[in-house]
């Protein structure tokens, strides 16, 4: 069962970095003409599609030795988390860089709440490595990602471009 929704997961993955792409296409001028902001959603729509396809091929690989180790989700967790802390700095790094306009309107609505529920996360990898050894910690790793990017996708189709 877990590779079946690993690999429903790792195709989600890809169609939401695919949608990258249609943005970038249908938006007026080149990725570098574009504001601060919008260059940061971006940045988190392909962060955040690429990371659970990691993660996930990450599994898969595991999954296909035969026997699977037995710490199979220890593995996972620790490489998510190993992949989950440069994430998170390079974004809280990237805030810096916008104005405090722009900011005011990435850290109310997605921001923070999905900072929050990553680290929550990012926790549960940390606990899964040391405790648990179970599917579903891991699996959390690549929902929240995945969210990240459709909340990022969502943003980037339907709010306006961002003025620089």
């Amino acid at each position: 069962m877990e590779l079946e929704v690993l690999s429903t997961a790792a195709q989600i993955a890809v169609a939401l970095a695919g949608f990258a792409g249609v943005v970038v296409v249908f938006r007026r001028g080149s990725v570098h003409e574009w504001s601060p902001l919008d260059k940061f959603r971006l940045r988190l729509l392909l962060s955040n599609s690429v990371l659970p396809l990691a993660y996930a091929l990450f599994a898969m690989f595991l999954l296909a030795m035969k026997p699977p180790p037995e710490s199979t989700w220890r593995w996972c967790s620790g490489f998510a988390a190993i992949c989950q802390i440069p994430f998170a700095i390079t974004s809280i790094r990237r805030t810096r860089t916008l104005s405090p306009t722009d900011f005011k309107d990435v850290r109310k609505i997605v921001f923070y709440p999905l900072f929050g529920l990553a680290s929550a996360v990012l926790l549960l990898q940390f606990y899964n490595l040391a405790v648990l050894n179970s599917f579903w910690p891991f699996f959390a790793g690549i929902f929240v990602h995945l969210m990240g990017a459709m909340v990022q996708f969502v943003r980037l189709v339907l709010v306006l471009p961002a003025k620089d």
